[in-house]
């Protein structure tokens, strides 16, 4: 997949559009109110967002038009749907909706046969998961996907392992400029609470020379298991600032021990 194309569905991706924040705000403002010439600048104003995702499907062998097109579909869904009144930036919101959308566009063209009962019941799952993302704004776990759509969990784990394609925890799903966002980063840690790795590591003196925001965001990344999303919904503040004060806070500790 030739990603360095610069002309990809008939966009130049060169000069493509970076709207401010404040650009944003009131364009989504004139999008509630049905402008729909404001929906489309919006949407061509985050199609380097589309760009920037369907990177992490390079390996996939399909045509780099196509999962712009998909990717693009992706966007739209998540333009639709998302609530400006929570406090969760559109990008974070929008990145899953957009690989979700290529993920399932790859599943239908995938080689590999699953049995129409078990993708049936991978659709059904998925349509439920979008659902509750959409209502609750975070994303919904097992026990609950599996409460909305009355069936075992077990049965909902299998059928969606059987649809998802293997990926790397350190695999890039976007970059907003800054520091790149890593699927890692979407991943809830359960086991590694304090008693663990406190007993091993001296981080308490470490911890304690690190100021206020940075400690509690350690603290709710590797104590409480907590993904830099949840943190950043909790601190209120953007997902690439957590990212980047826990990685200058880690920075910090290794000099310390060190």
């Amino acid at each position: 997949m030739a990603l360095n194309k610069v002309e990809i569905c008939g966009v130049n991706t060169s000069k493509l559009p970076i709207l401010k924040n404040k650009e944003k705000e009131a364009l989504f403002n004139r999008i509630l109110d049905g402008d729909l010439a404001a929906r489309d600048e919006y949407i061509h104003g985050n199609l380097r967002l589309v760009l920037s995702v369907i990177q992490r499907f390079s390996n996939s062998g399909e045509m780099v038009d196509d999962l712009f097109q998909v990717g693009c579909v992706g966007l739209i869904k998540a333009i639709d749907n998302f609530d400006i009144t929570q406090n969760v930036k559109f990008s974070t919101y929008a990145v899953p909706m957009i690989i979700g959308e290529i993920r399932r566009y790859l599943r239908d063209n995938n080689s590999i046969r699953v049995s129409r009962s078990l993708r049936d019941t991978a659709y059904k799952a998925l349509q439920a998961k979008e659902k509750l993302l959409r209502q609750n704004n975070k994303e919904p776990t097992i026990m609950e996907i599996s409460k909305e759509l009355d069936m075992k969990k077990e049965d909902v784990v299998f059928a969606l392992d059987a649809i998802q394609d293997p990926v790397s925890l350190f695999e890039p799903v976007y970059n907003d400029g800054g520091d790149s966002l890593y699927i890692m980063d979407q991943v809830s840690d359960k086991k590694n609470k304090e008693e663990r790795w406190v007993r091993s590591i001296a981080l308490g003196e470490a911890m304690k020379k690190l100021p206020k925001r940075e400690f509690n965001i350690l603290k709710l990344r590797f104590f409480e298991g907590k993904t830099q999303m949840e943190v950043a919904s909790e601190i209120s503040i953007s997902q690439a600032q957590v990212s980047r004060l826990e990685k200058s806070a880690i920075r910090h500790m290794k000099r310390y021990l060190n």
